[in-house]
């Protein structure tokens, strides 16, 4: 086995040039329709105090673009240094931004059109070349990653926004795919992998560096946990038990009277969830969606199951047992295509449990990448010999017990923001966000050293 990636990233000048252009281009089609559907009144709301007005993370996206690449790698004068403070994200809460004097959405449109049109001739002038945020064309990468992360943030804010719906899927999701046929759970051996990246060129910082981590065989389950599966749990009185909770996951259910994941509303005998404006029921064959951290880990307790751990998830999603060696995604180093994953906005929901079997891993579970984030039993800590890049404030502030980590990317996650690497990480309490899980357990050690596997 190797002790690091062995995959050689194309790091031609030219070849990463286009693929800055692309994805820098796709952001801000995606940013655009985003901010284009609806009025200014609805763009300079508060739909939630958990989240911003549109209109600032508007505004935010182009101050951020013009930091990193017309002052920081271009060398540019500033264009707007005096409102850096008001889209500074640590400087202000959400809940406090509106009462800010922010630009107006004609003045930010306005705004980060001028950024995006210099930030564009710092492209076509760099070199691409060099160390820091040069190499391997980072600052661009983080920059589209950026944009992209903020979508999907906007896209959490139209989910909470009240009223009708304004947002369209560009088409359908895929038929139910052959779930009933494939096998509950899958076996991940045991023994080491390569856990992180060194060979990416726009793996963010807390996704390196590469590293050896030994993983214990373990059972995870084949598909990420679906509607139907969590609605048992309710039915169960999965709710209303204690045993299946943590202590602060209780309390917290009792304080905010939580009963079933949010957005979700029992009428007629059926359960229905509101989606973007629409109301609509449940549809079982979905992974579940908007749930926290807490409730995915009562449900897998309630199954006599756990959450896996980061590594264990990463492990399945990456090694492939007849090589040794650790792929980019599930289905190998391929980008993701529409055939593998479910990305990007494409449908403005998860994909039926079983879908993409051409993204599946050698092990063959299904949707690792795409539909849902899935929550993981591990606490967002650094990698060993993590070093902070470009800032402190991508990462290490919020090294700790604090927030948990979730893997893979939903339906709302572009590509360019999704890999077999990529790390995010929330409060146990987040339901907003586009959150799902699947469930794992420990394979026991046989007297002769295999594992039983079954």
């Amino acid at each position: 086995m190797t002790t690091a990636e062995d995959r050689t990233v194309p790091y031609d000048p030219e070849v990463l040039r286009a693929r800055a252009l692309e994805t820098l281009l796709a952001a801000r089609a995606r940013t655009t329709g985003l901010t284009g559907c609806v009025d200014e009144d609805d763009l300079t709301a508060q739909h939630s105090p958990l989240m911003s007005p549109l209109v600032w993370d508007l505004a935010h996206i182009g101050n951020q673009e013009e930091q990193w690449l017309l002052r920081a790698v271009g060398g540019r004068d500033a264009i707007r240094p005096d409102i850096d403070p008001l889209y500074d994200a640590f400087e202000h809460p959400r809940a406090a931004r509106p009462s800010l004097p922010l630009l107006s959405p004609a003045e930010a449109r306005a705004y980060v059109a001028e950024v995006r049109g210099r930030a564009l001739d710092v492209l076509e002038a760099s070199p691409l070349r060099g160390t820091g945020l040069l190499d391997g064309g980072f600052a661009f990468g983080m920059i589209a990653q950026h944009e992209q992360q903020h979508d999907e943030t906007m896209l959490i804010t139209h989910q909470l926004r009240r009223g009708p719906a304004a947002l369209t899927a560009p088409e359908p999701p895929p038929a139910p795919g052959d779930a009933a046929l494939l096998p509950p759970e899958v076996l991940v051996p045991g023994g080491p992998f390569v856990m992180g990246t060194d060979t990416e060129p726009w793996a963010l910082d807390n996704e390196r560096p590469a590293h050896r981590r030994n993983v214990p065989a373990f059972f995870l389950d084949t598909l990420p946990v679906t509607n139907a599966a969590y609605a048992r749990f309710l039915e169960d009185g999965g709710y209303d038990d204690p045993r299946w909770w943590t202590e602060a996951g209780w309390e917290h259910v009792r304080r905010h009277g939580l009963y079933a994941p949010r957005f979700w509303s029992r009428a007629g005998g059926q359960w229905l969830r509101d989606r973007f404006g629409v109301t609509e029921p449940v549809p079982p064959e979905e992974p579940v969606l908007h749930v926290c951290w807490y409730e995915a880990d009562a449900y897998a307790r309630w199954a006599g199951r756990r959450l896996p751990t980061e590594a264990e998830w990463e492990k399945a999603a990456r090694h492939d047992p007849a090589t040794g060696r650790s792929r980019r995604y599930p289905w190998g180093d391929a980008d993701p295509g529409p055939q593998h994953a479910n990305l990007g906005q494409r449908h403005l929901r998860p994909a039926p449990a079983g879908a993409y079997p051409e993204g599946a891993s050698p092990l063959g579970v299904r949707q690792l990448m795409g539909d849902v984030w899935e929550w993981t039993a591990s606490d967002f800590l650094p990698h060993p010999g993590f070093r902070a890049f470009p800032y402190r404030e991508y990462s290490e502030v919020f090294f700790g017990g604090d927030y948990k980590v979730l893997r893979g990317g939903s339906f709302a996650v572009d590509g360019v923001a999704c890999r077999g690497t990529f790390r995010n990480w929330d409060h146990p309490v987040r339901r907003q966000i586009f959150s799902g899980f699947r469930t794992a357990r420990d394979a026991s050690p046989r007297a002769d050293g295999g594992e039983v596997t079954a």
